[in-house]
């Protein structure tokens, strides 16, 4: 069973920069593909961005340009680092397994960690 946590979170002003992290446990983290997600109220959770195996990357439109999202294999981390953040990234973020064409409807009931909030404010 896998174990997410993540952290970094908090109050930022729109253009300032903040860095999440992700450390991840009961998997084989090197082996697999991971991605940031993010749930803002009232919405449903989506993929921010995504890094394969071999280190390739994905983002959501949005973001890209801004947000960098990288992995260090020996610490079984993942991280998100968030450049001129606007206000509408404000959502709680989470890390999990990337799954190309996510959709919440089918991933709702897996195995997530609590998250980590970011309020950006103008």
């Amino acid at each position: 069973q896998v174990q997410l946590v993540e952290s970094g979170g908090g109050l930022v002003q729109a253009g300032g920069s903040l860095k999440l992290s992700c450390i991840v446990s009961g998997s084989n983290f090197g082996a697999n593909a991971w991605a940031w997600y993010r749930q803002a109220p009232g919405k449903q959770r989506a993929l921010v961005a995504g890094i394969t195996e071999s280190g390739s990357t994905d983002y959501v439109d949005s973001v890209k340009g801004r947000f960098t999202v990288s992995r260090n294999n020996r610490k079984n981390t993942l991280h998100l680092q968030m450049s001129s953040p606007k206000t509408e990234d404000s959502a709680t973020y989470y890390c999990n397994f990337f799954y190309d064409g996510f959709d919440w409807n089918v991933h709702e009931n897996d195995d997530w960690g609590q998250g980590t909030q970011v309020s950006v404010s103008s």
